[in-house]
């Protein structure tokens, strides 16, 4: 245990000295828009660095929390979008990484979220409402990229964190044989749908000291995972708040455990 934190403290080190390196080179990450009628997502996307005719790649989603919502296609690239710009990362898994903006009028999870008078935030989640506009739009662009690009649609990945991690469970729910891995951190769902996640690889992280989004959600998701046989791993750090995003992306195992997933 002992020898796997010390690897995630080097990585996450390493992290942070790439980090301000490509933060300027976040241009890498092409900026597009799926517009519907009135609606429209925004969305970045980084593209393998050599496209050989003929071969297909995988596709990696990345959904961001609710303080990255609104429509000026930057702020979402904050957590994780360096990760898959390292190089070491970006030669040995080549792939479509994409991060989609969620709109502030909207949300990606089906979810009754109030806040109290205090500012603390309680949320209650469905499991059978209908999708939101944002995520209705994260389908579609999901197919639309598939129609576009050569996507392997055995190895279509998608995690997110915090608002992202309950739509992360939400869009497998949703589209229940497209994903061969997920992973969720910080989120949640209603433990109900468990049963139509069980065609995806899980790995649920979250942080003991969650003081915004219970624990407890991802604990009884990776419960229920469980029970229906679905291959699930969890992390639960004991000493990590809500920001347990910059731990899930600096487990060194992370990137090799997502691309060695396939339908």
């Amino acid at each position: 245990m002992k020898i796997r934190y010390f690897l995630s403290a080097i990585f996450l080190c390493m992290l942070s000295s790439v980090y301000n390196t490509y933060a300027q080179d976040f241009a890498a990450y092409k900026k597009r828009v799926l517009s519907e009628g009135k609606n429209s997502l925004p969305y970045r996307m980084l593209m393998p660095e050599h496209v050989t005719p003929g071969v297909k790649y995988p596709l990696i989603i990345v959904l961001h929390g609710s303080g990255e919502s609104g429509n000026d296609n930057e702020k979402q690239l904050v957590h994780g979008a360096a990760l898959f710009l390292v190089d070491s990362i970006r030669k040995k898994y080549p792939a479509f990484v994409v991060f989609p903006q969620c709109p502030e009028s909207s949300y990606w999870s089906d979810v009754d979220k109030k806040v109290d008078k205090d500012g603390k935030e309680t949320f209650t989640f469905t499991a059978n409402g209908k999708p939101t506009i944002a995520m209705q739009m994260l389908m579609d662009l999901e197919k639309d990229l598939q129609h576009k690009y050569p996507v392997d649609t055995k190895r279509i990945y998608v995690g997110g964190l915090s608002m992202g991690g309950m739509g992360t469970f939400e869009i497998v729910k949703r589209m229940p044989h497209t994903f061969a891995a997920a992973f969720p951190i910080c989120g949640g769902a209603d433990p109900a749908v468990a049963p139509y996640l069980t065609e995806t690889s899980w790995w649920i992280f979250h942080g003991l000291k969650d003081d915004v989004v219970n624990p407890e959600f991802s604990e009884r998701m990776a419960e229920e995972l469980k029970k229906d046989k679905a291959k699930v791993k969890a992390t639960f750090y004991p000493n990590a708040n809500h920001n347990s995003w910059d731990s899930a992306f600096a487990e060194p195992d992370l990137m090799h455990w997502l691309f060695s997933n396939h339908k």
